[in-house]
């Protein structure tokens, strides 16, 4: 039932949002989150890889392997692992369409209010990721 009332709800936002010209963020901006969502995903790949090796030796770690092992021959996971990687796929394009859109509302509407604290509260949050989750 509350899946009908968020797709109704997505799809009235959609059409409202098609009506009105969302502005296009800046360049600068772009750059900017895409260089954060790639030092991000730098510190996300390097924690796993010191947590995995820390955990490696483990029993649990062994276990955990060897199931992933067998069910990596199921065909239903396999089918699974296709049909989501299809909508991943689908997905991709609408995702950087909502993504820009994002971008371009909140450097027309937010940025100018909101975009210097921001940073400076960005700027101090990394100063604390690189001491406890480095990105290299």
């Amino acid at each position: 039932m509350n899946t009908r009332f968020i797709l109704a709800l997505v799809f009235a936002l959609q059409v409202s949002l098609s009506l009105s010209e969302i502005p296009a963020p800046s360049q600068e901006l772009v750059d900017k989150y895409e260089a954060m969502k790639a030092t991000f995903y730098k510190r996300l790949v390097n924690a796993y890889g010191k947590l995995q090796g820390v955990v490696a030796d483990s029993d649990q770690a062994l276990q955990t392997r060897e199931l992933i092992e067998s069910l990596k021959d199921k065909p239903e996971l396999q089918a699974f692992v296709k049909v989501a990687s299809a909508l991943g796929t689908e997905a991709a394009p609408m995702v950087d369409k909502a993504r820009a859109s994002l971008l371009g509302l909140y450097e027309h509407y937010l940025r100018p209010h909101v975009g210097e604290g921001l940073s400076n509260a960005i700027d101090q949050i990394k100063v604390f990721l690189d001491q406890h989750m480095p990105a290299e």
